[in-house]
């Protein structure tokens, strides 16, 4: 398997620092608003990356964090007269729901920042110790940058205006570059935690350092963990800054390879809060499935920007509707429908279309190359769907196609859900109850040979845009594909 390390700016091949074993960290969200589409980018860019390792043979140990203590989850519970704690949560508990919705696994491990703050404390005290940190007369610890002459190996950037502007500044500081660890209590507008260093509260970097050691890391190897990933927007100065504090505390590298995936744009600008044009995945689940919001936001590789448009989010559903026509197919023929299917595939010694799971699975184990791995599986719905025509009643061939749409469920995390559902997604209760009493008054009609009656009542729907299929199980409805 070949990844893009952001260290080296290029591919390498992938040796885990441990037979078949392999431990990944990602940075995640500081969780004082709901999510938006660039966290659900960075969560389904990692997915694959555990999904490919999981199918490639690895045996994978993810961790991933929640930031719950921060200056803008402080402002956040201040604002709505609640508490650090209670924001955070809620929080915490939307990003899952949102997170489910799109199909991502979750996590092996998934610490705070607020459960792990022995752990930070400990790492600051060793920085301390060896005089690479030092505390201001207010209390502030800081590192001191210069004495790390590694620093800037992980973005390559040196002490130019835009990184200045990112670190915040404080004339105390021995060296612009020099970042906070632990910021004393300075009052009743803040938050703090009683510690070793005293009444305050951890810096952001420090966080994921101190867990990575507590939770994942090798102790006997030249570098803690095997994949550090997270978004390029936290490559400088986050990700420099926690490479630095672990090396200069423990004496190893924090990670062998480091994964980065690009940015969300939308109308041609970086997604940001601050510009005001960020898209909560929260209100694109009011319009399209989880599964369609993730075909579209796993269509671009992960390193390119994605720059985000509706049309295209369109074309996405097309594309998947493609895979659940497919399913469909496969269904029929077989009593109980797909339900059927899988009971008859477990019960055959039906093979995979191997030559097909191969060349999606050596796709994505080239840095998740998506491009490759969806035009084959593009090439497979068609000869899938030619095959059918010639053979319809191939229950057979019905069943390999049918593991081969496991298969990509399991790679992809598309393609694994109930054709019907599927085709009936975006409707309310209500008018799923109003659709269904439709077709039980057109049965009695039928039952009663009124059959204008019957007839008008499917007209009816499908000026709704309900299209109703009479099958051997039944009267089954869907709505028009647009």
């Amino acid at each position: 398997m070949k990844i893009y390390d952001t260290r080296v700016k290029k591919k390498l091949e992938f040796i885990p620092l441990k037979d078949k074993a392999v431990r990944i960290y990602v940075c995640g969200p500081t969780v004082y608003d709901d999510a938006h589409l660039g966290h659900a980018r960075s969560s389904i860019a990692f997915d694959l990356l555990c999904r490919t390792l999981k199918a490639s043979g690895y045996d994978v140990l993810f961790v991933k964090n929640f930031t719950d203590i921060d200056d803008k989850i402080i402002k956040k519970a201040k604002d709505s007269g609640t508490s650090v704690a209670e924001v955070a949560e809620s929080y915490i508990q939307a990003y899952l729901r949102d997170m489910d919705a799109l199909l991502v696994r979750r996590p092996d491990i998934m610490p705070k920042a607020t459960e792990n703050l022995s752990a930070m404390t400990a790492l600051i005290t060793k920085l301390l110790d060896k005089d690479i940190a030092y505390k201001l007369p207010n209390g502030d610890i800081y590192l001191n940058v210069p004495k790390d002459v590694k620093y800037g190996e992980i973005s390559g950037r040196g002490v130019d205006d835009e990184s200045q502007a990112r670190i915040h500044n404080d004339e105390q500081k021995r060296d612009v570059r020099d970042f906070a660890l632990w910021k004393s209590y300075k009052g009743v507008e803040d938050v703090g935690y009683e510690s070793v260093l005293g009444l305050g509260r951890p810096g952001w970097h420090i966080e994921c350092s101190a867990m990575i050691e507590e939770v994942l890391a090798y102790q006997d190897k030249e570098f803690a963990i095997d994949i550090h990933g997270g978004g390029a927007d936290l490559l400088f100065p986050h990700h420099e800054n926690e490479a630095c504090q672990s090396r200069c505390a423990t004496g190893r590298e924090l990670a062998k390879y480091w994964m980065h995936n690009g940015f969300v744009n939308i109308d041609g600008q970086k997604m940001s809060k601050s510009l005001g044009n960020s898209f909560y995945i929260k209100d694109a689940l009011k319009q399209y499935s989880g599964e369609v919001v993730r075909n579209y936001l796993l269509g671009t590789h992960y390193r390119a920007v994605l720059h985000f448009n509706e049309e295209d989010l369109l074309l996405a559903k097309k594309r998947l509707d493609k895979i659940y026509r497919l399913k469909q197919r496969v269904a029929s023929g077989f009593g109980g429908g797909l339900s059927g299917a899988r009971a008859a595939m477990q019960g055959s010694n039906i093979a995979l279309e191997c030559k097909f799971c191969d060349e999606v699975l050596e796709s994505m184990r080239d840095d998740l190359n998506i491009s490759k791995a969806l035009s084959v599986l593009e090439d497979m719905i068609h000869s899938a769907n030619t095959s059918l025509d010639s053979t319809p009643k191939d229950k057979e061939l019905k069943l390999r196609i049918l593991a081969s749409l496991d298969f990509v469920w399991e790679l992809l995390g598309i393609g694994g859900g109930d054709c019907v559902e599927y085709f009936q997604q975006g409707l309310t209760k209500e008018q799923k109850a109003h659709i269904q009493e439709q077709i039980d008054k057109r049965a009695q009609a039928k039952k009663a040979r009124d059959f204008a009656r019957a007839d008008a009542i499917r007209a009816e729907l499908e000026s709704m845009g309900i299209v109703l299929s009479d099958t051997s199980e039944g009267t089954i409805w869907e709505r028009a594909l647009e």
